[in-house]
């Protein structure tokens, strides 16, 4: 750990670019599609998380029988929904000649795909960086200090924002598919510090989501939280790109939280 301000390492989605209620509209209509209607209590479920992660969600939570949301059966009927549930899924399963599990995998991948499309549709119209965000960056650039880009997202996600945000600017580019485990699991983290020659120690994480925060801090990174919400004494937590600047992340790489 050298106390310096090797490198900064930038979750997406939320962070530099406001993308993060486009991916919850996305959730919202594919939901819709299995008869299911999210609610605040599902965002930690999709929010931060990989496709697959929230794909896998969404499909142990379609109701059956189809056209039954989950929302309107009654709590203590859930688990009777869940054993039907499993029942129809097996009886599809053998009538395909797969396992259940093989059938189920494949459901997952099909609410996947479902997810992605709909979440690029909404990107392909652009996206908006967020306040301070390419300020921040090209201060970065300007001082020597190297950025990665590290993202749940898919990689064809990735590169449309890379088209508003600027490829450039990022010394390397973490998206989902490079790596075997996402987040909130440190993998891509590590990952980026890896590809970077650095220590994760030695490196300034900044994300907005709890699945992101506990990744970083899992890796080793020091980090930012720019949701505005106290989230740990290992934390520094501000409420906007537009407060963190250069003297700030580099106190931070000091081992130090306050600012004045």
């Amino acid at each position: 750990m050298s106390g310096e301000l090797r490198a900064v390492l930038f979750d997406m989605d939320g962070t530099l670019v406001d993308t993060e209620g486009m991916w919850w509209q996305a959730c919202v209509e594919v939901a819709a599609e299995l008869d299911l209607e999210l609610t605040e209590a599902d965002a930690g479920h999709v929010l931060g998380r990989l496709v697959e992660d929230a794909a896998g969600y969404l499909a142990r939570r379609a109701p059956v029988p189809p056209g039954v949301g989950r929302a309107g059966v009654a709590e203590a009927e859930a688990e009777r929904a869940d054993a039907e549930r499993a029942r129809v899924a097996k009886a599809d399963a053998e009538r395909a000649g797969v396992t259940e599990a093989e059938a189920e995998r494949a459901e997952v991948e099909r609410v996947g795909a479902r997810l992605t499309a709909a979440f690029a549709e909404r990107v392909s119209g652009g996206v908006t960086p967020l306040p301070g965000a390419i300020r921040l960056l090209d201060d970065l650039a300007a001082e020597g200090v190297p950025t990665a880009l590290v993202s749940a997202s898919p990689r064809l996600i990735v590169d449309m924002v890379l088209h508003t945000v600027g490829a450039r600017r990022f010394a390397l580019v973490v998206a989902a598919e490079d790596t075997a485990r996402g987040k909130p699991l440190p993998d891509p983290y590590l990952r980026a510090a890896s590809g970077l020659g650095l220590d994760p120690a030695d490196c300034v994480a900044v994300e907005d989501s709890p699945t992101g925060l506990a990744a970083a801090r899992a890796a080793g990174c020091r980090v930012v939280s720019v949701s505005g919400d106290p989230v740990a004494e290992d934390v520094l937590s501000v409420d906007s790109l537009e407060k963190v600047d250069l003297p700030l992340l580099r106190l931070l790489a000091s081992g130090k939280r306050s600012i004045g």
